[in-house]
Formats: C-alpha cells, structure tokens, sequence
C-alpha cells in the first residue's frame, strides 16, 4: 500500500517529525536549568525561602523534560544509520566527533551533576549543590553548542575538503565549529530557549494569580518571567534581523523563499506581509505588501536590487509555501511577545502587575507561544535548506539509504503512536504539574495595604481572594528577577 510514496520523502517527514517532538524539550530544559541556577542563588543571596520552594517546584518539571529530550534525541541518531546512510558515510568524518563531543563534554557533565541537583541539597551542602546546578545548567548550553554547530556547518559548509571517495574531510576544526552561520543560529536558539521557558513560567504564575492559590509563590515567577521577556523579547528580534542577513549572505535562495519573491526586483522589493505563494505559477495569491520595505530591511536601502527565484532553477527551490508561512508564524509570536514583555513593563509601572486579570490571562494564551515559534522557526531553516543536506554540496536525494518506501512507512506509523503515547502522556503529567503548585506557608505578595471586598479594615488572609491578588503591585522589584 506504501508502494506510490516516496521513500527520501518518507523519510524527511520522519525525521521531521521525530526532531519536532524532541527540540520542544530541550528548548524548554535549556531556559529551566538556568532558571533553577537563578532561583537557587537567589536564595543563597537573600535567604528567601520563595526561591527554595520555586526551585523545587521546577526541578521536578526539568527533570520530566530533560528525561523526555534525552529519550527523543536518542531515536534521531538512530535514523543516520537506517535512513540517511549515504549522508552518515559522507559527512560522518566531520559531524560525527562533533556529536561525539557533544556526548562527552556536555551530556556526562549533565548527567554527572543532574543526580546531585535533583537529591543532593540535604547531603552535600548548599555551596557545592549549588555548583551542581550551574553545571546541569552549563552542559545544556554546551549540548546547545555542539548540536548547533553540526546544524550549522550542514547549511554553511567551511574548514573540509573532499577525498578520492567523495567523504567531507575536516582541513580546519576551527572553521568548521565556528562555520559562518554558527554564532547566529546558537545566539537565536538559547534566546529563543530562555523565552520559551520565560512564557511558560510566566504563563503558570499567571495561571496561579488568577487562581489566587499563592500569591506569592506565582507573582515571584510572574515577575521574574515577566522582566525577562521585556528584556529577551527584542534581542530577540535583533539577533533573528541579523540571521536574516547572514542567510541572505550565504542561502539568498532561502530568504526568497521565506519573502516570497518569485521575481527579482531591480528597483527595490516589497515586503510581502501575507498572501497565498503559488509555485506552480510563480506568484504570491492576494498579497499584502508594502512596497520597497524589504529592500529596506536586508538591504538598508530603498532601492537596492533583490533577486527573485526566477533566478534560480526549478529543481533548486525550496518548497516556498511551506517556508512563507512557518516564517511568518515565527515573526508574527515574536511581536506578540515583545507585546507581553511591553505590557508587564507598563503594569510594572503602574502597579498592577499582581493584580492585571486582563495581563495574565494574555500571558496564559502565550505559554505554549515559545514551543511555536521553535518549531516554525527550525521549520523554517531546516525546509528553506532543500534540496540539500549539506547546502551546495549533498542533495537530499542522493544522502538516502537503499531503502524501500513501505519500510519506512512502517517505522514512520510505529513512531507516530508511540511518541503520542509516551511524550503525550508524559507532557499531560507536566501540565498536571504545573497546575498543582502548593498554597504560601507563609506571608503574602508584599507588605503594602491590601484592598478587601469587605467594609471593615481587617487585613485579609495570605491566600484569601481578597488578600494576595488584588496587592497593589508595589513588591515588583522585590520579587523580581
């Protein structure tokens, strides 16, 4: 029944599909762990005990996730040798000691230290659990580093050179970790980690306040989430304007595709905003443009010429569709949580950040915001790469392993089960997590007076509706990050 598939596409919508279910886990463990070395220092620093019973809260949750991301990432590896043999035996000597450090630099020393992290604190004292927790944190910056690199050096191949059976050799390590592209992709994924984990901390204290089970608990992470979005949400923007252009330099096809510009502009390009792209006839479908404004973006002029795929050959273009709307998914949440970081600032102002019904349930909706925008964005780089595996040199079509379309069907049903079941049963129980965050044993969101919907001056009990939510706001730099 799987005889009319094609067995590279099959293929491709495995490994597409195995991958999207793992990057939504360390995109989410990356920012976690730093959040728990931020926690756990605070705490040293000031003795709260809000930043303890947070760091517990969460270390439960990292562990699921990083479990989850280990298992999932476990399963692509696995892929290199049963699908995409031909591009193993040909880019092996160059990414596989790059995925080979990755294993030993960075995953040992997570796994090292996850253990002390999880059930040292009592036994090993605070000074050297603390060190626990910022190599947990360090080795998934490293994991990042080394993955990234690969990915990196497969879009803008450098430091190799071919031998007599058409292997990629590495002439210079150096080059090929530090390829072109590798300090903007790693910039615009750890951003993007620590925002995803900023919307959904934020989104879970946001979820408590208006639930007004601990208020203190929840406008700490609140405020916390909330500052950092205000501050990652635009370097965000800046560091993806400046991928944009290094794509620009080094995969034009790409950023053609993701403009949507089938032809070239002499005279300066519109920006197409949104339409229907239709490859088959060369054109964008009821587009919204604004004209010569993407000349202005990745050109920084006007008038500046733009080449469209008119320029390049049929069997050479990406599949446009796919790329124009996975690309606008990912600005079109960038925007919506440089707003988020923009309106928690102005509540922050006026005082009401704790008590903004309106604010928090904005940054409820955004929680799953981040995981989005991941997966539109590597949607985005991983499609606009086609036809190729290593960008200029290896089609895709010629990295496949001699395997038949029915087999990799078979294998394709048996992941889409599985994965649904265990990673679907496993995110069901962090949610439930999430939504189980313990009462405030003590005290309430600040010190200041406190609105009650009674008549008399009683002050309000510490998790009573009246008491904690609507707190004037004034603690927010004390419980901020």
């Amino acid at each position: 029944m799987f005889e009319s598939f094609d067995a590279t596409i099959l293929a491709r919508i495995q490994f597409a599909f195995t991958v999207s279910f793992h990057i939504i886990f360390p995109a989410f463990s990356i920012g976690l762990a730093s959040y728990l070395a931020v926690l756990e220092g605070l705490h040293l620093w000031t003795k709260k005990p809000v930043y303890i019973e947070l760091f517990d809260f969460w270390k439960t949750i990292f562990a699921l996730a990083f479990g989850m991301g280990v298992v999932s990432g476990i399963v692509m590896s696995y892929q290199f040798g049963t699908n995409w043999s031909v591009f193993s035996d040909k880019a092996g000597p160059v990414i596989g000691p790059l995925m080979g450090y990755e294993v030993l630099s960075a995953f040992f020393l997570e796994a090292g230290f996850l253990g002390v992290m999880l059930f040292g604190r009592k036994r090993v004292g605070p000074g050297l659990h603390f060190f626990a927790t910022l190599m947990v944190a360090f080795g998934t910056l490293m994991s990042a580093t080394w993955i990234l690199s690969v990915n990196s050096w497969m879009h803008t191949p450098a430091g190799f050179a071919m031998n007599d059976v058409g292997q990629f050799v590495p002439t210079d390590w150096w080059a090929v970790i530090f390829n072109p592209s590798f300090p903007y992709r790693f910039t615009h994924m750890v951003l993007a980690a620590y925002l995803t984990t900023a919307l959904v901390v934020g989104s879970v204290g946001a979820y408590h306040l208006l639930r007004r089970t601990a208020p203190l608990r929840a406008g700490t992470m609140f405020s916390m989430a909330t500052g950092m979005i205000a501050v990652v949400a635009p370097l965000q923007i800046a560091a993806g304007d400046a991928h944009g252009l290094n794509t620009l330099e080094h995969q034009p096809v790409k950023v053609m595709a993701m403009e949507g510009h089938f032809d070239s502009h002499p005279d300066g390009a519109p920006l197409i905003l949104f339409g229907i792209p239709n490859q088959a006839e060369k054109r964008v479908d009821y587009a919204i443009e604004v004209p010569k404004l993407s000349s202005l973006i990745l050109k920084h002029d006007l008038n500046a010429p733009l080449n469209g795929l008119d320029t390049v050959p049929d069997e050479l273009e990406p599949p446009v569709e796919i790329v124009f709307f996975s690309f606008r998914v990912m600005v079109a949440l960038g925007f919506a949580m440089l707003g988020l970081g923009l309106w928690s600032l102005y509540c922050r102002f006026k005082g009401t950040l704790y008590s903004s019904d309106w604010l928090h349930r904005f940054a409820v909706v955004m929680g799953p915001a981040g995981f989005v925008a991941v997966l539109a964005g590597w949607i985005t780089t991983e499609v606009g790469r086609q036809p190729y595996t290593v960008y200029g040199h290896l089609m895709t079509a010629q990295s496949i392993s001699p395997i038949s379309a029915p087999a990799v069907a078979s294998s394709l049903i048996a992941f889409i089960i599985v994965y649904f079941l265990v990673f679907g049963a496993g995110t069901f129980y962090i949610l439930r997590l999430m939504g189980r965050l313990p009462r405030d044993p003590h005290g309430h969101l600040g010190q200041g007076p406190i609105r009650t919907a009674g008549i008399t001056p009683a002050p309000g009990l510490p998790d009573s509706p009246g008491g904690a939510h609507h707190h004037s706001g004034h603690g927010g730099a004390h419980h901020g990050a």
